[in-house]
């Protein structure tokens, strides 16, 4: 068990941190974990910031599912889902840069499906 964890960077669905003496990198983001060592934290750094959100959106633009965004693991029968604004989130937290809150949010910070009667 870790004991000397140090935040590395924050938005509001996850934290990403180091444990200074044994250097393993925990990722939480929203209900997903994970513990990197420093080659596995780089591999998944450099998959995650290679990602193209517009791809993805377009390649299942048909399918009836709210994530298009997949990101597989080594388990075969595995692969996790994301939405634009996870992806972003996620980039963020590995690009070192705090998540700066306005007072202004963008439109694709809301999620909500409007309905005009």
């Amino acid at each position: 068990m870790c004991t000397n964890i140090k935040t590395i960077s924050k938005v509001t669905s996850g934290e990403l941190s180091i444990c200074t003496n044994c250097n393993v990198y925990h990722l939480e983001f929203n209900n997903i974990y994970f513990e990197f060592s420093e080659a596995q934290y780089k591999q998944f750094k450099k998959y995650l910031l290679a990602i193209e959100e517009v791809y993805w959106e377009n390649k299942y633009v048909d399918a009836k599912v709210k994530r298009k965004i997949p990101i597989p693991s080594l388990q075969s029968n595995l692969v996790l889902m994301f939405n634009r604004q996870e992806i972003k989130e996620l980039k963020s937290l590995f690009c070192n840069k705090e998540h700066v809150y306005t007072k202004y949010i963008n439109v694709d910070d809301i999620d909500y499906t409007l309905i005009l009667n």
